[in-house]
Formats: structure tokens, C-alpha cells, sequence
């Protein structure tokens, strides 16, 4: 009973976009404290994580949601406008990390909503 609650492919897709946000905080984290730094590349968790994850979630497959594991690379659509080499622009990121916050906060709730219905089954109380 609990295994199937847990196998769920919407469940593994809301654990995998939590694992990206994580990811994606570290990253930003990273571009602003480099943001200084000559020839510093822009970081962000990897662009087909996304599509890979959609996909999965379409199949409905938990086994393929769970073996998605997202990775920080190289931003590849960021250009470096200044001429230290440097593509990280100070607004882009703090945007980025304030959309970052909103999904992982969403996310959160997602699964909180989740425990809370395990909660009630086996207490037979939401709180």
C-alpha cells in the first residue's frame, strides 16, 4: 500500500523537480559568486533534464522518472556581453533564483499535501 503511494509517477516527478530546484539553487549560487570572474561560464541544471522528465511523466513509467538524475552543466544560451568573457548578468540570475524559489516552494507543498494523506490514513487526523 504505502510502496504504491510512493511509486507513484506523479510523486517521483514532484521528488525529481525537487532534486532540480536544489541543483538549480547551487548553480545560481555559483554564477553570482563568480560573477566577477574572467571568463566564467553560466551555469544551470541541464537543459534536457526538463524535456526527459516530461516525457517520462507522459509514459507514466515511476522506474523511468526515478532513473532521471539532473545535472549542472554549462549554460549553453548564455552569451558573455562584457569583454572579461563573463556571461553571467547579475539581474538574469537573481530572477532566476526568485522563479527557483516559487517552483521549490510549489513543489514542497506538492509533496507535504502527499505525507499529509498518509497522515490521515493511518492516524485517521490531518493534523
Amino acid at each position: 500500500m504505502i510502496n504504491a503511494l510512493f511509486n507513484q509517477p506523479n510523486y517521483q516527478a514532484a521528488r525529481k523537480m525537487l532534486d532540480a530546484t536544489v541543483l538549480r539553487h547551487e548553480a545560481i549560487a555559483s554564477n553570482i559568486a563568480n560573477l566577477e570572474t574572467p571568463n566564467y561560464k553560466r551555469l544551470d541544471v541541464s537543459t534536457n533534464f526538463q524535456s526527459e522528465l516530461s516525457r517520462a511523466v507522459a509514459n507514466k513509467d515511476p522506474n523511468q522518472i526515478a532513473s532521471l538524475r539532473p545535472s549542472i552543466e554549462v549554460d549553453p544560451n548564455a552569451a558573455a556581453e562584457n569583454k572579461d568573457g563573463n556571461s553571467v548578468q547579475l539581474e538574469n540570475e537573481l530572477l532566476q533564483l526568485s522563479q527557483n524559489s516559487l517552483t521549490h516552494t510549489a513543489t514542497t507543498q506538492m509533496l507535504t499535501g502527499t505525507f499529509l494523506k498518509l497522515r490521515m490514513a493511518i492516524t485517521g487526523r490531518s493534523v
